[in-house]
């Protein structure tokens, strides 16, 4: 009888290999900006910088949070400011290439980088998605709400032109944006999520 060698056994009974496994996806310096649209649509415009970390990458794996409908995605290299190639993959995937909390109910940007992520450095990334969200961003008469868990630490909302803030639940830095419209910057400094909820209205002529 023919031995196999004992990788290729438990390969074939389906026992995963610890030195199979890719490394665990790392990132690092985040940062999201979200542009609320027109309320009507429920619509909102995130751009999100981020380092990838993982020595050797090249690829990262970018969630697209269920309930949200994501559209007019597009990412660039910062170093560059060229556009990087994705595609958009199931969770499976993302897990299997290194996101460990991946649900493959989950759908995930899938960045190719362009150059692997150097030992002790980082790649910088720009990604950007439009997002519709209804149970996140609605109109409540004449005020409307962003109301969104924000796991990222530093996270700025930018209100639609000529609306003013009328409340937030979070300490925030109000300022106002190149074109005039309000920006309301904050930092997350617990270790959980921070359960933003924003209002404004439009401003009285």
């Amino acid at each position: 009888m023919t031995r196999l060698p004992w990788p290729v056994a438990l390969a074939l009974i389906g026992v995963p290999l610890a030195f199979g496994s890719p490394p665990r996806q790392t990132e690092d310096d985040e940062y999201t900006r979200y542009e609320l649209l027109g309320p009507d649509g429920s619509a909102f415009r995130i751009s999100y910088d981020v380092s990838a970390t993982t020595p050797g990458a090249t690829v990262y794996f970018n969630p697209i949070r269920k309930g949200s409908v994501a559209t007019d995605e597009a990412v660039y290299d910062r170093l560059t400011g060229k556009p990087l190639g994705f595609d958009v993959v199931p969770g499976t995937l993302a897990r299997a290439g290194g996101v460990e909390d991946a649900e493959p109910d989950t759908s995930y940007i899938r960045v190719t980088l362009a150059r692997p992520v150097p030992a002790e450095g980082e790649t910088r990334l720009l990604i950007l998605k439009t997002y519709r969200d209804p149970k996140s961003y609605w109109r409540e008469g004449d005020t409307i709400v962003f109301s969104r868990s924000l796991s990222i630490k530093r996270n700025a909302i930018v209100l639609p032109a000529g609306y003013e803030l009328v409340a937030c639940n979070m300490p925030a830095q109000v300022l106002a944006d190149p074109d005039g419209r309000l920006l309301v910057s904050f930092m997350n400094p617990g270790p959980a999520e921070a359960p933003l909820v924003l209002k404004a209205r439009r401003l009285r002529r």
